[in-house]
């Protein structure tokens, strides 16, 4: 059996419910992502469900951990 390590990876995506388009549109944190081991897929986890706009996902870079694409928040 593997042990696994007792420290959290950080998110290697994030993601966004975004509502309208362009300049208008409103980024709002909905999610994170973990890149699989294998490098074929993402794993996410939901903090809210959005019923509306759409969803987008994100690498994360230094700023986009807390600060939403284009300077929206």
């Amino acid at each position: 059996m593997k042990k696994e390590s007792k420290t959290k990876r950080q998110p290697t995506h994030v993601v966004w419910q975004v509502i309208g388009e362009s300049d208008k549109a409103k980024w709002i944190r909905v999610g994170a992502g973990w890149a699989n081991k294998d490098g074929k897929g993402i794993s996410l986890v939901f903090d809210a469900y959005p019923m509306t706009g759409r969803i987008v996902v994100r690498e994360v870079t230094e700023n986009e951990g807390t600060d939403a694409p284009g300077g929206q928040e």
